[in-house]
């Protein structure tokens, strides 16, 4: 009876774990291809369009660029223009969405309260569209929720008078009291003559 043959066992060992890193690979493809939306990133046929805000709040990259709400792109870099100090927000759209008006306008929006911070679209409907690495001229800075607060507190600091009321008047000054006060009429007396000498 003869023995089995040791090469082939060890290479049936080495077949099965190259398959399995193969399928590992394969799944980590797939896994990363889906984290991007279908999108490899490799900038192929992408459509960018740069917008510029005073305050882009907690804006960052890879968040969503939306039209009517429905995702189309993405945000691909945030910087700031060393000489404006304005927040320079590049977008990168699908290639079906390409061909924007020129006339779009740009606002930085939240997802709910509290939610992320997103891009949102509205285009116009101006005939002439923009080419890819335009600059959106119609933007809307973020709305910063510490602000509004701020100016709230502060707006509301003064006190209001309440409905139906008069407001406060400043005191009338006061006479000098190191003047007598003049006599009320009806109420003072004639005063009595001084007393003559009779001369018979």
């Amino acid at each position: 009876m003869s023995n089995p043959n040791p090469r082939r066992g060890g290479q049936r060992v080495e077949l099965a774990v190259g398959v399995f890193l193969l399928l590992a690979f394969a799944t980590l493809l797939v896994l990363a291809f889906a984290s991007t939306n279908g999108k490899l990133g490799f900038g192929g046929g992408r459509y960018k369009l740069i917008a510029k805000f005073s305050n882009v709040a907690e804006l960052r990259v890879h968040a969503p660029v939306k039209i009517g709400g429905v995702p189309v792109g993405e945000v691909s870099k945030v910087a700031l223009d060393p000489k404006t100090y304005s927040a320079v927000v590049t977008l990168t759209l699908d290639p079906p969405y390409k061909d924007l008006p020129a006339d779009t306008n740009a606002k930085i929006l939240t997802a709910g309260l509290l939610g992320e911070r997103y891009v949102g679209l509205d285009p116009g409907g101006d005939p002439e569209t923009l080419p890819s690495g335009g600059e959106l001229i119609y933007t809307q800075s973020a709305v910063v929720l510490e602000e509004l607060i701020g100016k709230y507190i502060f707006g509301a600091g003064g006190k209001t008078p309440a409905p139906g009321s008069e407001p406060d008047k400043p005191a009338a000054d006061k006479p000098a009291t190191d003047q007598p006060e003049p006599a009320k009429p009806g109420n003072s007396k004639p005063a009595t003559p001084a007393a003559q000498e009779k001369h018979p």
